[in-house]
């Protein structure tokens, strides 16, 4: 795969990434309840996320409500609406730097190291939003899974599991850290130099003329 195909398969693959991870922030099934156990109630579902908790009833009604405030939520969904929004905006600066540094397109520097450094650039910023949507996903899914696991009263069937968008934001960062590592890998600094430097070094015909 030559180094402009690279740079579009992963600017493609982060940019995928980022529409995912901007869909798992949005959507409210980050957990939801589970059916587990001898008693199984279906009458109505509850599924929670990092802005809304909503109530599906078996009619196909579904009630959702924000949440009221944001000092009285626990702490792991605090921290896993700031990584969220924090990789969006890494997302976001990413697919900005990334247009300006790939090959296949004629917007800022005209010098080819100097693009696939931006390239580059770029894809930190990707890989960085990944990790950030990795952090968050992953710290809302211990706390799932340290709740449901724990001693209480609560039967099983009224306790929570993995919700959809908890799989949707591990395939985001899956995505936004592929992609940024593959525009991490098309930059052919050390080539291109030797090249420049090569030309450099060879006198001109002027030269042996006189």
């Amino acid at each position: 795969m030559g180094g402009g195909a690279r740079e579009l398969a992963g600017y493609l693959a982060a940019l995928g990434g980022w529409v995912a991870a901007l869909a798992a922030a949005v959507l409210p099934q980050w957990r939801q309840s589970s059916y587990a156990g001898d008693a199984i109630i279906t009458a109505v579902g509850l599924h929670e996320g990092l802005w809304m908790s909503c109530a599906a009833q078996s009619t196909g009604q579904v009630q959702c409500r924000l949440h009221d405030s944001l000092l009285s939520l626990d702490v792991h969904i605090q921290t896993s609406r700031a990584l969220m929004v924090i990789s969006l905006l890494l997302g976001f600066f990413g697919i900005i730097v990334s247009v300006v540094g790939m090959k296949c397109t004629k917007v800022g520097e005209e010098d080819p190291v100097t693009k696939s450094r931006i390239a580059v650039a770029g894809g930190v910023l990707f890989i960085l939003s990944g990790l950030c949507t990795l952090a968050a996903v992953s710290l809302y899914a211990t706390q799932v899974t340290y709740e449901f696991f724990r001693e209480t009263t609560v039967p099983i069937n009224a306790r929570y599991e993995f919700g959809s968008a908890l799989f949707v934001g591990w395939g985001a960062a899956s995505l936004s850290m592929l992609g940024g590592s593959l525009l991490c890998c098309s930059c052919p600094a050390k080539e291109r130099r030797g090249q420049q430097y090569h030309r450099q070094s060879q006198p001109s015909t002027a030269r042996e003329y006189v």
